[in-house]
């Protein structure tokens, strides 16, 4: 195992998103990945960020690559599936302006990208730091989530710092039965945990920041962040829980890519060598810089380790 290597695990996807005139916009869009993004802008260039996923043989999926390439993430893990796509995503403005997102996957080829075990094994072992979703696990077969999650296991075990965002999607599961059992199963791979806890009120019967960290801290899980939006982020590391204050944003854009712009600078620092409290406070900051600008991937003035 190489030191100072992030693998992001998850899909990637094609967004189509309005602008005047009734026309779309296309841009790349997926939990991982754009925590790959952020993590890549706030790392050094030399320090590896890798994103583990498959594509199809379409034009669009060898877009990707080339995006991919030219930002500076790793691309030899990516998997080309022959007659599977690149998933679509299309957001749409309802009655009200609020965002309406409607997605098309049944043929990405991203739901491929746990099927071969030795094939994660050989790329979870280049890194020491590793990321996934709980879109990732959504996507997968049953099979391939049992697939996916021994490897996570087994890396852990050997050293690396596995690192979870359930980012709740009830859509994307079969059953609820199924969301609750694989996300805790997930939790239970991972030695940090990046929740948010409107997601976890919602759909797990959460009450408190407080209340989910005592449900993740009992399976094992040694850093958890409990994300609560502008109150800032509830934070569980070396024993100790302590609130982390929101950094304050001059306006508010785009909320769209808040919590992976914080998965991102939260485990760039952990690389860099921060303790959990400090990367929280500067992920914090990052977030603030994200949501004041329109998009999901937008540039940052903070360096790693400028503050």
């Amino acid at each position: 195992m190489n030191p100072h290597h992030l693998l992001c695990i998850g899909e990637c996807m094609m967004e189509l998103s309005p602008v005047e005139g009734g026309l779309f916009r296309p841009a790349f869009a997926g939990d991982t990945f754009v925590t790959a993004w952020y993590a890549r802008e706030l790392l050094p260039k030399t320090t590896p960020v890798e994103l583990m996923t498959a594509l199809g043989n379409d034009s669009f999926s060898a877009t990707l690559l080339g995006f991919l390439h030219e930002a500076g993430i790793g691309i030899a893990s990516v998997q080309i599936v022959p007659g599977r796509n690149i998933g679509l995503s299309m957001i749409t403005i309802d009655e009200y302006g609020d965002r309406v997102l409607q997605h098309w996957r049944d043929t990405s080829a991203a739901r491929k990208l746990a099927a071969d075990p030795a094939r994660l094994r050989s790329t979870m072992a280049r890194a020491d730091y590793i990321h996934f979703s709980g879109i990732t696990m959504a996507i997968l077969s049953a099979e391939d989530r049992e697939t996916l999650l021994a490897e996570l296991r087994r890396a852990r075990a050997a050293g690396a710092t596995v690192c979870f965002d359930p980012n709740i999607r009830p859509e994307l599961w079969e059953s609820r039965d199924a969301l609750r059992t694989v996300l805790a199963e997930a939790a239970r791979a991972s030695s940090v945990v990046l929740t948010a806890l409107d997601e976890e009120q919602a759909h797990l019967g959460v009450l408190s920041a407080e209340d989910s960290i005592a449900r993740y801290q009992a399976i094992g899980v040694e850093t958890v962040v409990v994300k609560r939006g502008p109150e800032g982020s509830m934070l569980l590391a070396g024993g100790r829980i302590q609130s982390i204050p929101a950094a304050p944003a001059p306006w508010v854009v785009d909320r769209t890519a808040a919590g992976d712009s914080f998965n991102g600078a939260f485990i760039a620092r952990l690389m860099e060598g921060d303790t959990a409290e400090r990367a929280a406070r500067k992920a914090s900051i990052v977030t603030a810089e994200v949501i004041a600008q329109k998009g999901a991937l937008v540039r940052v003035s903070m360096r790693a380790g400028d503050r």
